[in-house]
C-alpha cells in the first residue's frame, strides 16, 4: 500500500509533504476475542538501541482507540507484571526463545492473568537526513529578524513481529515507512514547516495492525 499526504497548498504553510507506504505479510491465522488482550513492546538492546518509545506509545494508543479499537495492555504495566523476563537483558528476541520462556510456570500464569494473547515488537527508527540551505539572523538598533530557507529530510522505517502467544508462533509482519521533507523559510521571521513521518508512519502501522489481527484467514 503506498500514499502521498501532501495537503492544500493552505495548509502546506503548516506542515510538509509525506509519503507513506505499508507492507504486510502474514504467516498464520489471527482473530481477537473479547477476553484477548495485545501488548505493543520496543525492541531494547544492552548496546543502547531502543525502539523510540514515544513511536510504540503512539502504535499502543492508536490501537486502543478509533474505530475497530483492540484492547491493548499498556508495556510499563507488562514489562512490570512480568519482571524480570522482558528486561531489555532477558526479554526473547526470536520466537524460537518463546517455548523455553512459556515453559516457565510463574510467565504462563501471569500471561494468562493479563489476558495477553498477542505480542507485537516494533522495531525501528526515525532519522533526519541532509539538511540544505542557509539561515542568517541579526540584531541592530531598529530591530532585527531572520532570513533565509533551510530544508532537511526525515524518514521513518518500523517492523512489528507479531507474536500468537497461543500458538506459540510468529504470524507475520507488518513493515512501515515514511519520507517527507521539512521546510523552514525567514523572512524576518522562520516559520518552520514540518514533515510529520514518525506521526505518519505510526498511523500506518496502527491501522494495519487492527485489520490484521480483527482477521481471520
Amino acid at each position: 500500500m503506498f500514499k502521498i499526504l501532501c495537503p492544500a497548498f493552505t495548509v502546506f504553510l503548516l506542515a510538509g509533504c509525506v509519503s507513506s507506504t505499508v507492507e504486510e505479510v502474514r504467516s498464520g491465522a489471527t482473530g481477537m476475542r473479547d477476553t484477548d488482550n495485545v501488548v505493543v513492546l520496543g525492541r531494547r538492546h544492552n548496546n543502547g538501541y531502543e525502539t523510540e518509545p514515544d513511536f510504540v506509545s503512539c502504535v499502543g494508543n492508536s490501537l486502543a482507540s478509533g474505530r475497530n479499537r483492540i484492547s491493548v495492555l499498556p508495556e510499563r504495566e507488562f514489562v512490570d507484571t512480568l519482571f524480570p523476563w522482558f528486561e531489555p537483558r532477558t526479554a526473547p528476541i526470536e520466537i524460537r526463545d518463546l517455548p523455553g520462556l512459556m515453559s516457565n510456570k510463574l510467565v504462563a500464569e501471569r500471561l494468562q492473568a493479563a489476558g495477553v494473547r498477542y505480542l507485537v515488537w516494533l522495531d525501528g527508527s526515525t532519522n533526519t537526513n541532509d539538511t540544505s540551505g542557509s539561515m542568517t539572523c541579526a540584531v541592530s538598533p531598529t530591530g532585527g529578524g531572520c532570513f533565509g530557507f533551510v530544508t532537511w529530510d526525515r524518514d521513518s522505517s518500523y517492523e512489528a513481529s507479531i507474536w500468537d502467544l497461543e500458538s506459540m508462533s510468529n504470524v507475520g509482519k507488518i513493515s512501515t515507512d515514511a519520507s517527507g521533507t521539512s521546510y523552514m523559510p525567514a523572512v524576518i521571521v522562520p516559520v518552520p514547516l514540518i514533515a510529520r513521518v514518525q506521526s505518519s508512519a505510526c498511523g500506518g502501522m496502527a491501522n494495519q495492525l487492527k485489520a490484521f489481527l480483527n482477521a481471520e484467514s
